[in-house]
C-alpha cells in the first residue's frame, strides 16, 4: 500500500484521540518558571538570542576517558590499588641511601605492571569511542535553508533545525512532531529502544502545522517553543508553540524521542527540541562506572593485612635493632665488633640508636616488601584476558545465524561471573524473540491447533525424557504429532479440520466463521501490499494483533484494505465455497487499555446489521458475557487453563449484534466524550464503552506464543537450579509480563502472586485530586498498605514453604523506591521466588538494581538489550548485553555481550565458576608463595639482629616472581579446572561455591597465609641447623651466606611448584611444562649466572658449580625440606576430602569412581540443586507432580 493512499487516511476520526487536542490548564501554566524555561527559535538555530542559550551539541559519547582525563583517570584508577600505592612509595624510597637494592630495580617493574594495565584500558575505551563515531556519523536529512533538505550527519544538528526523518529510520535527536506523510499528521513509532516495548506507538502533530507535508513548506516557517527542561521522564513533555503570534499546547503526543524508530509512516518533519546528553534517552543513561569485582576488593583487604604484617615486623625488627645498636658499645667493649660501633655510619651508631632505628625500619619496610606480590595485579590482568579469549571462542557460545560469538569487552569481571546471586533481565528481545506465534485456538468448546509445541512444552518433554511431538503420559500438552515448523511468520498452526476451508464441515461452522471474521476485523493494523507479488503484510500497534490478522489470512479471511471509514476483507464463503471480497463500515474502535484489558470494533456489514466484535482478557470478557452467551464457556475454561500451563498468551473473542437505536445513544455520547478537553477524558470514554460492551456472545480464545528464545526455559531452570534468583524488569504492560513470567516458569499455576498495582479504582480516583501533593501522599500510603500485606503474606507461606511472586507496576515502583519504602520493598522481593517489575523506566531499572547491589551486598547481573538498558547495565556488578535487534546501544555500554539470552547458562554455571575457582586459587597461592619466601627473609633477619642484610642476591630477590614461580600460577588461573563443562551443567548447585565466595573466604585465605608461614618455617630451621655448625664440604668447610642462601631459595622454589602441583585439580602439558619447567630453569639460571664475572654475580659467583652441587647435603637437605613442608598440607587436603568434602569434591568423586553413569548416585548428589522455592519448569513439573498426586489422595 503505497504513500499516495496513506496520506488520505484519517485516523483520528476512528481512533480515541482528536487532533492537537491540548489545554493550557495544570503544568501548561508552569512554562516559563523553574523547570521549565528552555525556549526554542524554530528554524532559526543561529539566531542572536539562540546564541545565548547555548544549549549543548548532538554529540554523544559514552567512553570512560577522554584524550585529556586518560592519564590522570587512569594513574587513578591504578594508584588507588593500595599495591600499586605501596610500591610507588617504595619506588621513590629506593633513591635514598636507605634503599636494600637499586632503584631502577625497583621502579622498572612497578612502570612496566601500571603501563600494561593502563594500555589494555586504553585499548577497551578506544573501542567504544568507535562505535560512538559510528553512531555520530550517522546521516539525516537537514534544512539548510530555503526549502532545502540535505543529509547532514547527526552530531552536527542544533536545537532548532528542521529535519525529514524516513520510514524505518531512526529519530536523531528528541523532536518535535510537525507534520508527516498523513493528512492527520499521525505517526506510528517503535520505542523498542527505550523502554522495551515492540508495539507501535501513535504520535501526532498540532493541527496548525500538520499541512506542512513539502520540503518548501519549511522556506519561511518561523515559530518559538517553550517547554519544560532537559528531564529522564519519558512519558511526560510541557511545553508551547508560538506561531503567528498565536500559542498552542504541545503534549507528549507531539514528542518523538532520540532512539525510536519511524514505522508504517513515509515520512515527518520535525524541529530539534533537545539534543546529545540533554535528550530523554541519554538522561535515562548514567556515567559508565569503574567496576571492580568483589574478589578485587578483597585482595585489597588482604593487602591491607599484609601491610599491617610487613609494618609490624618491622616495626618490632627495629626496635631490636635500635636496643642492640645501643648496646653494642659499653665502656669501650664492643659486643657486635664486626659491625665496628666504635668507627661506624649513622646506621650502625650506638650513641644514635633511635635514629638508627628508624632508618632501618624504613629499610625493613622495602626488605619484607617480597611478601607484597607486586606481579599479582599484572599476572591477574594477563589471565584474564586470557581467560576472555576462552569466553570469546567459546563455540558453545557462538550464535551461527547472525555469526556472532560471545564477547568479552572488558576482562575485569570474570570472576564475578561465578558469584552471581541476582540476575536483572530485561523482557523484550532479551527474553523473547519480538515475535508472537498464533499456534493454537478453542472455537465453540473445541481445541483447534495440533502442530506448535512451544519452548515451555519443549523443556517439560525434556524434563520427562519424551521426544519431542510424543504424548505426555499425564496431561497430554504436546499431542501426538511430528513437529512441522511453519514458514510463514506469525502462523504456526496446523490443523487439517480447520485448514484449507475444511471447518464448513466442522459441526459450528457458523461459529468458526464469526471467530475466523472477529479475527479479521478486530484490529487496528495496517495492509501493505508488495507491488511486485500482490503479497499482503502487516504493520500493527502490537506483534499478536499482527498475528492475528496473520492467522485469519492464513485460515481463509484476508484483510488487505484499510480506508478512514472501512475494511475489505477476502473472505472464503462456505456456501460458494469460493473467495468473495466483502466490505465492512467500520464506525468505532474502542481501544485497548491496562485498565480495560479489552480492545472492539463496531461495523456495519453488507447486509446492514450492527456487529460489535471485541477481543480480551478473560480476566474481564467472561464478565461481560450475556446469559444466552455462554454455551461453551465451560469448555473454553479448560482450554484457556491447559494453553496457559503450555506457556501461551490467550485472548477471549466474542461479539454481539448491535440495534440502532442503542448505537445511535452510545455514538452519540461517544463523540462527545472523545472530544473533551478535560484531565479525565480517557475515564470517560471507557465508561462509555463499557455501556456498549456488555451481552456479548462468546465464540473462543486465542493461544499465541510470545515466543521466547530458544532454550530460555532450559536457561532459567538450570539458573534457578544453581540458587540464582531472576527479576524482570519491562517497560512492558502488567499482563504481557505475567504471560512471559508463565511462558517461561517463573511463574506457574498455583503459586501465589503479590500484585501492587496503581491500577486500582482508589488509586485512580486519589489521582483526579486537585492537590498533586496529597494525592502522591495518600497513593504512597496505599503502596506501602499493598507491601506490607505483602509481607505478611511472605511470612505466612514461608511456614507453609510455599513459593510466592511478587508483580508491581512501575507507578507504585516510584513510591516503594523512596528512602523509607525501598527496605520494605526489598525485604519482601528478596523472599519471593519471582520478581517481575513493569512498565519500568530505564531510570526505575537502574534504581532497582542499585538497591539490591547496596542493600544486599550481593553480586548483581543485569542483562537487557535495548537503550533502555543502558542505565541498568552499568549499576549492576556486570553488565551483559544482548546483540540482537534493538541496535547496538545495550552491547555498547556492557560489559559481555552473547547473542542469545541461553547462553548465559554456560557462561555463569561454566566460565563464571571455572574463572572464580581460578582467580580465587590464584591470589591465594600467590600470597602463599610470596609469604613464604618473605618470611624466609624475615627469619634470617632475626638471625642477623635485624641488621638489614639480606640472606638472597639481588637478582634472587629480583625473578623469584617473574620466572622462578609466577608462569606456574598464570597457568593455573588459565587452564585450571575442579570439574568438566558437562559436569557444571549437570550439578547447577556447584555454583553456589562462588555465591557464597567459599574458595575465597577468610577462613580459606587465612588457611594460605598458615601454610606459607609454616612452609617458611620449616624451610629456614631445617636450613640453618643443617648448616650451621655442620661441615658442609669434602674438605671440612662450613657453609657461608652464599652457600645457606643457594640452599634455601633451592628449597623456596621446589616448594612453592610442588605445593603448585598438589593444588591442581586438571593438568595439561603446559602446566607441567611451567611447574617444572620453572625448577629447572632455576639450576640453569644459576649456572649461567654464576659464571659471569664476579662483579656481576657478586654472591652467587660459581655457587652451584664449586659450592652446592659436590656436596650431597644440598641434594639431601632440599628432598627432605620438601618432605616435610609439604606433609601437613598433603594430611589436612586428605583428612578434607575423605571426611568434609566440598560439593566440587563429592562430583569428583563421582566423576573419578566412574560414578557418572549410575543414576541413583547422581540423583542423590543432584537433589541438593532442588529447594521449594526454586522457579523454572522443573520446579513447575515437581508442583503440578505434586498437586495431582494430593488431588489423587483426595480422591
Amino acid at each position: 500500500m503505497g504513500g499516495n493512499r496513506r496520506q488520505r487516511h484519517h485516523f483520528s476520526r476512528i481512533h480515541a484521540f482528536s487532533c492537537g487536542k491540548a489545554s493550557f490548564k495544570g503544568e501548561h501554566s508552569l512554562i516559563g518558571g523553574p523547570g521549565f524555561s528552555r525556549i526554542v527559535y524554530c528554524n532559526e538555530p543561529e539566531r542572536g538570542e539562540a546564541s545565548f542559550l547555548s544549549y549543548g551539541d548532538n554529540y554523544v559519547s559514552t567512553t570512560k576517558y577522554t584524550v585529556a582525563t586518560f592519564l590522570p583517570k587512569s594513574l587513578f584508577e591504578q594508584f588507588r590499588r593500595v599495591a600499586n600505592f605501596y610500591f610507588l612509595v617504595c619506588a621513590i624510597l629506593s633513591f635514598f641511601p636507605v634503599s636494600p637494592y637499586s632503584a631502577v630495580s625497583n621502579v622498572i617493574p612497578l612502570v612496566v605492571v601500571v603501563a600494561a594495565t593502563m594500555g589494555k584500558e586504553a585499548v577497551e575505551d578506544w573501542r567504544r569511542r568507535k562505535q560512538d563515531i559510528d553512531m555520530n556519523n550517522r546521516k539525516v536529512k537537514m534544512h539548510h535553508g530555503d526549502g532545502v533538505f540535505d543529509y547532514s550527519k547527526w552530531k552536527d544538528l542544533k536545537v532548532g533545525d528542521i529535519v525529514k526523518v524516513e520510514k524505518n529510520e531512526f529519530f536523531p535527536a528528541d523532536l518535535i512532531l510537525l507534520s508527516s506523510s498523513y493528512d492527520d499528521a499521525i505517526c506510528y513509532v517503535e520505542t523498542m529502544n527505550l523502554d522495551g516495548e515492540t508495539n507501535l506507538k501513535i504520535k501526532q502533530a498540532l493541527e496548525v502545522t500538520s499541512k506542512l507535508q513539502e520540503d518548501s513548506s519549511y522556506k519561511n516557517f518561523k515559530a518559538i517553543i517553550k517547554c519544560e527542561d532537559p528531564n529522564a521522564n519519558l512519558y511526560s513533555f510541557v511545553g508551547s508553540l508560538e506561531l503567528e503570534d498565536q500559542l498552542y499546547p504541545l503534549a507528549p503526543h507531539q514528542l518523538l524521542l532520540r532512539d525510536s524508530k519511524l514505522r508504517n509512516t513515509e515520512f515527518i518533519y520535525g524541529m530539534v527540541i533537545f539534543t546529545g546528553h540533554d535528550t530523554k534517552v541519554m538522561q535515562n543513561s548514567t556515567e559508565p562506572p569503574s567496576k571492580r569485582s568483589t574478589i578485587e576488593k578483597r585482595m585489597d583487604k588482604i593487602i591491607y593485612f599484609l601491610f599491617f604484617v610487613l609494618f609490624l615486623i618491622s616495626f618490632i625488627g627495629s626496635i631490636f635493632f635500635g636496643i642492640a645498636t645501643r648496646e653494642d658499645l659499653e665502656n669501650g667493649v664492643m659486643k657486635r665488633w664486626y659491625l665496628r660501633p666504635d668507627n661506624t655510619t649513622i646506621y650502625f651508631d650506638p650513641k644514635r640508636a633511635p635514629v638508627a632505628a628508624t632508618l632501618q625500619f624504613l629499610t625493613a619496610l622495602m626488605l619484607y616488601s617480597y611478601l607484597i606480590p607486586i606481579s599479582l595485579y599484572v599476572s591477574i590482568e594477563i589471565v584474564k584476558v586470557l581467560q576472555s579469549i576462552f569466553i570469546n571462542q567459546d563455540l558453545h557460545m557462538y550464535y551461527e545465524e547472525t555469526d556472532q560469538p560471545a564477547h568479552a569487552r572488558t576482562s575485569n569481571l570474570n570472576e564475578e561471573l561465578g558469584q552471581v546471586d541476582t540476575i536483572l533481565s530485561d523482557k523484550t528481545g532479551t527474553l523473547t524473540c519480538n515475535s508472537m506465534e498464533f499456534i493454537k485456538c478453542s472455537i465453540a468448546g473445541i481445541a483447534y491447533g495440533q502442530g506448535g509445541v512451544t519452548e515451555v512444552e519443549r523443556a517439560l518433554a525434556r524434563r520427562k525424557g519424551l521426544p519431542i511431538g510424543e504424548e505426555f503420559a499425564e496431561d497430554g500438552n504436546v499431542p501426538k504429532t511430528s513437529e512441522t515448523k511453519s514458514s510463514i511468520k506469525g502462523f504456526n498452526f496446523m490443523d487439517e479440520r480447520i485448514t484449507n476451508g475444511n471447518w464448513i464441515n466442522e459441526p459450528h461452522a457458523n461459529v468458526i466463521h464469526s471467530f475466523l471474521r472477529l479475527l479479521a476485523v478486530c484490529h487496528t493494523a495496517i495492509p501493505e501490499v508488495d507491488e511486485e507479488n500482490g503479497k499482503v503484510s502487516y504493520e500493527a500497534e502490537s506483534p499478536d494483533e499482527a498475528a492475528f490478522v496473520v492467522a485469519a489470512r492464513e485460515l481463509g479471511f484476508e484483510f488487505y484494505e484499510r480506508t478512514q471509514t472501512t475494511i475489505s476483507l477476502r473472505e472464503f464463503n462456505p456456501k460458494s465455497r469460493k473467495t468473495t471480497e466483502r466490505s465492512y463500515k467500520l464506525l468505532n474502535i474502542l481501544e485497548f487499555s491496562s485498565t480495560r484489558k479489552r480492545m472492539s470494533v463496531i461495523v456495519r456489514d453488507e447486509e446492514g446489521k450492527l456487529l460489535l466484535f471485541s477481543k480480551g482478557a478473560d480476566s474481564v470478557m467472561f464478565e461481560l458475557l450475556a446469559k444466552n452467551g455462554r454455551e461453551f464457556e465451560e469448555k473454553t475454561k479448560q482450554h484457556i487453563d491447559e494453553y496457559a500451563d503450555a506457556g501461551l498468551r490467550t485472548l477471549i473473542l466474542a461479539y454481539r449484534e448491535l440495534d440502532e437505536e442503542e448505537y445511535n445513544l452510545f455514538n452519540k455520547e461517544f463523540m462527545e466524550a472523545k472530544n473533551l478537553v478535560s484531565a479525565d477524558r480517557e475515564q470517560i470514554v471507557e465508561k462509555i464503552s463499557e455501556m456498549i460492551e456488555k451481552d456479548l456472545i462468546l465464540l473462543g480464545a486465542t493461544a499465541v506464543e510470545d515466543k521466547l528464545q530458544n532454550g530460555v526455559p532450559e536457561c532459567i531452570d538450570k539458573l534457578a537450579q544453581a540458587g540464582i534468583k531472576l527479576w524482570v524488569l519491562t517497560g512492558d504492560k502488567m499482563e504481557t509480563a505475567i504471560n512471559i513470567g508463565f511462558a517461561c516458569s517463573l511463574l506457574r499455576q498455583g503459586m501465589k502472586q503479590i500484585i501492587i498495582s496503581s491500577d486500582t479504582p482508589e488509586i485512580k480516583s486519589l489521582e483526579k485530586v486537585e492537590d498533586k501533593s496529597a494525592a502522591a501522599a495518600a497513593i504512597k500510603e496505599s503502596v506501602i498498605l499493598q507491601l506490607r500485606k505483602g509481607k505478611e503474606l511472605l511470612a505466612e507461606y514461608d511456614e507453609n514453604s510455599e513459593a510466592l511472586a511478587l508483580i508491581i507496576d512501575g507507578k507504585s515502583l516510584t513510591y516503594a523506591l523512596e528512602e523509607d519504602v525501598k527496605d520494605l520493598f526489598l525485604a519482601l522481593a528478596v523472599g519471593c521466588a519471582s520478581v517481575i517489575c513493569c512498565r519500568s523506566s530505564p531510570k526505575q531499572k537502574a534504581l532497582v538494581t542499585r538497591l539490591v547491589k547496596i542493600k544486599t551486598g550481593s553480586t548483581t547481573l543485569a542483562i537487557g538489550d535495548g537503550a533502555n538498558d543502558v542505565g541498568m547495565l552499568q549499576e549492576a556488578d556486570i553488565g551483559i548485553g544482548i546483540n540482537g535487534v534493538e541496535g547496538m546501544q545495550a552491547v555498547m555500554s556492557s560489559d559481555i555481550a552473547i547473542a542469545q539470552f541461553r547462553f548465559l547458562e554456560r557462561l555463569l554455571l561454566v566460565h563464571g565458576h571455572w574463572c572464580y575457582r581460578r582467580i580465587s586459587s590464584m591470589i591465594c597461592y600467590f600470597f602463599y608463595k610470596n609469604i613464604t619466601f618473605g618470611f624466609t627473609l624475615f627469619f634470617y633477619e632475626i638471625y642477623a639482629s635485624f641488621s638489614g642484610q639480606a640472606a638472597y642476591n639481588d637478582w634472587y630477590l629480583s625473578l623469584y616472581n617473574v620466572f622462578f614461580t609466577s608462569l606456574p600460577v598464570i597457568a593455573l588461573g588459565v587452564f585450571d579446572q575442579d570439574v568438566s563443562a558437562r559436569l557444571c551443567l549437570k550439578f547447577p548447585l556447584l555454583y553456589q561455591e562462588g555465591v557464597q565466595n567459599v574458595l575465597f573466604s577468610w577462613k580459606r585465605i587465612l588457611g594460605w597465609a598458615f601454610n606459607g608461614v609454616l612452609s617458611a618455617t620449616i624451610i629456614f630451621f631445617f636450613c640453618i641447623n643443617a648448616m650451621e655448625n655442620q661441615a658442609f664440604r669434602k674438605a671440612g668447610e662450613v657453609a657461608d651466606l652464599e652457600v645457606l642462601g643457594a640452599t634455601m631459595y633451592t628449597c623456596v622454589v621446589w616448594v612453592v611448584n610442588s605445593q603448585m602441583a598438589l593444588s591442581i585439580s586438571y593438568f595439561t602439558y603446559i602446566q607441567h611444562l611451567l611447574i617444572w619447567g620453572g625448577i629447572i630453569f632455576w639450576y640453569i639460571f644459576l649456572i649461567v649466572y654464576g659464571t659471569m664475572d664476579p662483579t656481576l654475580s657478586t654472591t652467587a659467583y660459581k655457587v652451584l658449580i664449586e659450592a652446592c652441587a659436590p656436596a650431597p647435603l644440598y641434594w639431601l637437605l632440599t628432598l627432605l625440606v620438601l618432605v616435610a613442608s609439604l606433609l601437613p598440607y598433603f594430611a589436612y587436603a586428605s583428612i578434607q576430602m575423605r571426611f568434609f568434602p566440598m560439593f566440587h569434591q563429592m562430583i569428583q568423586w563421582i566423576r573419578n569412581d566412574g560414578q557418572t553413569t549410575d543414576p541413583e548416585y547422581v540423583h542423590v548428589v543432584r537433589q541438593r540443586s532442588l529447594r521449594h522455592t526454586t522457579v523454572g519448569f522443573t520446579a513447575r513439573f515437581e508442583s503440578s507432580q505434586s498437586s495431582r498426586a494430593s488431588k489423587s489422595i483426595q480422591v
